[in-house]
């Protein structure tokens, strides 16, 4: 049904024409908006995915150097490289890694048995390192007031229960998760193929795709990558070192659960400074307190001396040399990304405090090359007319 009140209402030539409401710069906030909540989409589709696809990427940029040898040795045939590269990570990370963790898994399980039976008793292990402490020191606890031993052996006892409860059911998750873990396992090989064959081509597309200058966006990238590799590579080096070495004494010593336990120092030594000694030296100070004196200054020798020496001399060279990073801010970095991300943190914290300081560099640069602006003052007079060019002769006839 026709609307002659509609059409006459348009026609009408009095009144002003509508502006146009499909302006390009409406255009180009709502793509921006729909590019942001896609993004935002596709970010929470794959966050239960997110260590398969970070691992991927660490891995990428660690292996990437031999997939150019590869490369450049079949000729160019970058799929054959990507598989290469591949079976060597395969054999050099992934198998021994299952390996570890499944050793892991069998001494959490018999730990876990053995506090359920009540064949370890922490509350009697501490019981006799306060019994072996001198007299004079109950006596000034005493004295003075400080603290009541009962009290402090009830919470540490407790405390070194939950602990050894929450490392137990931990490593067991992972046991009981197997096909969880074999699935996130199975995404980062598939994804580390793809990051590995298609990396120059990913990476080109994320230069072109940032809206920042050419050379800033490189030297980020740049820099991205070269704290990444150098956060693995120093801390997983030192990690398996402290491990192996924490896991040997413990070995020597008679300890049980030698593999749980070096797994756990690795572990924790990716905390700088503080790592494994939280695990050696509570070992090193019960045996001296229970007659054992000669075991527990071995130990305390070795993790001091040998390990600390390790984590001392190690990481500044592999980590702090390479990212050019303070050792506090490394410090800092690692425990904060770790209480933020889990395991993962360790990486992700260092690249954190890698790129902020490289942001940073690079604004600091641009300032100090910015012109300086030119101060409010009153505007000079115009330059006087030049005189104007006398007329030329008229021809002769």
């Amino acid at each position: 049904m026709a609307r002659p009140w509609a059409s006459a209402t348009l026609s009408d030539p009095l009144l002003p024409k509508p502006a146009t409401v499909n302006s390009p710069a409406l255009q180009r906030a709502v793509f921006l908006l729909l590019l942001t909540g896609v993004t935002v989409a596709f970010c929470w589709v794959i966050s239960p995915f997110f260590g398969a696809v970070f691992w991927a990427m660490v891995l990428a940029l660690m292996f990437m150097p031999l997939q150019r040898r590869l490369c450049v040795k079949l000729r160019g045939h970058d799929t054959l490289a990507a598989i290469g590269t591949l079976l060597i990570c395969l054999l050099i990370v992934v198998v021994p890694l299952t390996l570890i963790i499944a050793a892991m898994i069998d001494e959490a399980a018999a730990f876990s048995q053995r506090v359920r039976s009540g064949g370890l008793d922490l509350r009697a292990y501490f019981q006799q390192v306060v019994d072996a402490l001198p007299a004079w020191v109950h006596g000034l606890m005493g004295r003075f007031g400080v603290v009541s031993l009962q009290d402090v052996m009830d919470k540490v006892s407790a405390a070194l229960v939950q602990g050894g409860q929450a490392l137990t059911a931990r490593a067991l998750a992972i046991g009981q998760n197997t096909l969880l873990v074999m699935v996130n396992l199975g995404i980062t090989l598939y994804l580390l193929f793809f990051f590995l064959r298609d990396g120059r081509d990913l990476a080109r597309m994320i230069r072109g795709a940032v809206p920042m200058q050419a050379a800033h966006t490189n030297y980020l990238l740049h820099k991205f990558a070269t704290v990444v590799r150098a956060t693995v590579k120093g801390t997983v080096v030192v990690a398996l070192v402290q491990g192996l070495l924490g896991g040997m004494a413990f070995a020597v010593l008679g300890i049980g659960g030698a593999v749980l336990w070096g797994v756990t120092m690795a572990v924790l030594s990716l905390v700088p400074a503080v790592g494994a000694a939280l695990v050696w030296a509570p070992v090193a100070i019960y045996l001296m307190a229970t007659g054992s004196l000669p075991s527990g200054v071995g130990l305390a020798v070795w993790g001091a001396g040998v390990m600390g020496m390790v984590d001392n001399v190690l990481r500044p060279i592999l980590v702090g040399k390479e990212t050019k990073l303070p050792d506090f801010l490394v410090l800092l970095s690692t425990i904060g990304g770790i209480s933020l991300f889990g395991l993962n943190g360790f990486v992700i914290g260092p690249a954190i405090a890698a790129l902020f300081v490289a942001a940073w560099a690079l604004f600091s640069v641009a300032e100090d090359e910015a012109p300086a602006p030119v101060a409010a003052s009153t505007p000079a007079p115009p330059p006087p007319p030049s005189p104007a060019p006398p007329p030329s002769p008229a021809p002769e006839p």
